[in-house]
């Protein structure tokens, strides 16, 4: 009889068990999850991120752009930047100095402080998908409103 096929040596060629398969899957699936759920995460970051640095640019612009070659007045104006992604919302009103006195004359040819207050939001509108700039502009009288 040939020692190699004989039976002392089936137990020397041990494979695994399905248990040992099956715990092994586990884990690896498990560990699967726990990365796939920290890249989404990741991801979601990522998105958020560029998400609200693009409202801040839009933002910036939108503020540039107010007062310059038309005359700014109080107000509420609200519009959209691309195609509704990102909506916002401009509330100009003179600016209320806290430090000055009460009932001091205030001279209507000077030139007025006004205080802009930029809203801008996207997605749902939660408060991650929200943010607020504010702004003062000096501005000087509109002449056609003096008499002469």
């Amino acid at each position: 009889m040939n020692r190699r096929h004989g039976p002392h040596m089936h137990g020397a060629q041990r494979g695994y068990t399905l248990l040992e398969i099956i715990v092994a899957f586990a884990v690896l699936g498990l560990a699967l999850t726990l990365l796939l759920g920290t890249l989404s995460g990741g991801v979601r970051q990522v998105r958020w991120s560029a998400d609200s640095a693009r409202a801040a640019l839009h933002a910036q612009s939108l503020l540039d752009e107010v007062g310059v070659g038309e005359v700014l007045v109080p107000g509420t104006r609200d519009g959209t930047f691309e195609d509704g992604r990102y909506r916002w919302r401009l509330d100009v009103e003179p600016y209320v100095d806290r430090a000055r006195p009460p009932g001091q004359p205030v001279d209507p040819f000077a030139p007025q402080l006004l205080h802009l207050l930029l809203q801008v939001q996207w997605g749902d509108g939660t408060p991650r998908e929200r943010m607020q700039l504010e702004s003062l502009r000096l501005v000087q009288p509109d002449p056609s409103g003096v008499s002469g």
